[in-house]
């Protein structure tokens, strides 16, 4: 399927689903996610990846959350620091890792026959996603997205998947950079309790932001279902265009994930079913969901 076919069936109103979790589904596994596990365990990612496929996902999303040059450099205290203590060509590992977690989600697609099924390249902000206070200078970073998203577009992503933004002003230059680079953009933004972005804006200020930017879906993302819907309540109404949910479950026990029984797959069904009812389309789930959760909702919302 080409993106042309998949953006036909958004824009007519068919369920597209995305997958699931990636990283909390590597912990389950028993490792840490902290390195992305793509060049210790490949299989691992690969075997994730077609799970997803098998569950009944039509877009998958690379294993690159957090990964990108910005968040190598913010170890050090300057790019001096960096090359005395980082090892050599720290920041150019980057595109490979991209590259890489490209590949294995091509492979599995390929090898389960379903060239159908698209990819998505997981791109979060800058800087760290729960913390809107922490948004780079908007002025400056526009090059930055261009070189990133760069790597993605040549390792053969379909789609740039920009997710768990904060604020619109970032999301802005997200997506003008995709705009650029020739790949469509979609947006997925963190809500709160109150139905307003983690950042503070309204959902009246969201749609005044993006709407002239018009990117393919706009999502919500990364937060409790609650969250979610309280979000989706407040923008269903206002956006004309495209939406998208994708939920996270269990609870932050930093370094990683702590993982709860609050929402089983039929649980989150019900969410996902409120969340079709208010106007999303494109659905998913996020940290602590898991393929059998992506299943349910294929054997369900499809039909």
């Amino acid at each position: 399927m080409s993106y042309t076919d998949l953006k036909q069936k958004i824009d007519t109103g068919e369920v597209v689903l995305l997958d699931g979790g990636i990283g909390t589904e590597i912990l389950r596994h028993g490792y840490t996610w902290a390195s992305h596990q793509l060049k210790n365990e490949p299989k691992l990612n690969l075997d994730i990846h077609k799970d997803y496929i098998s569950a009944g996902a039509h877009v998958i999303t690379t294993n690159t959350f957090q990964l990108s040059r910005r968040s190598f450099r913010n170890h050090f205290a300057s790019d001096e620091h960096m090359a005395l203590q980082g090892v050599a060509n720290l920041t150019d590992r980057v595109g490979e890792l991209v590259n890489d977690s490209v590949q294995l989600a091509d492979e599995a697609r390929k090898a389960l026959g379903r060239d159908d099924v698209l990819i998505a390249a997981s791109i979060t902000t800058l800087e760290w996603c729960f913390r809107p206070d922490k948004t780079p200078d908007i002025e400056k970073i526009y090059d930055e997205y261009l070189a990133e998203l760069t790597d993605y577009s040549d390792a053969g992503t379909d789609i740039f998947l920009f997710e768990t933004f904060n604020s619109t002003p970032e999301a802005v230059v997200a997506i003008r950079a995709a705009r650029e680079v020739g790949k469509p953009g979609w947006i997925a933004l963190v809500p709160y309790k109150d139905g307003n972005l983690l950042g503070g804006e309204s959902m009246e200020q969201v749609v005044d932001a993006l709407g002239p930017e018009e990117p393919d879906v706009l999502l919500l993302n990364c937060a409790p279902p609650h969250h979610v819907t309280a979000g989706m309540e407040k923008l269903a109404p206002l956006w004309k265009s495209p939406l998208g949910v994708y939920a996270h479950v269990g609870k932050f026990n930093p370094p990683e994930w702590h993982f709860t029984n609050e929402y089983p797959p039929d649980k989150y069904l019900s969410e996902c079913k409120h969340w079709h009812d208010l106007g999303a389309t494109v659905i998913g789930g996020c940290c602590g969901t898991t393929p059998e959760h992506i299943a349910l909702i294929s054997n369900s919302l499809e039909d």
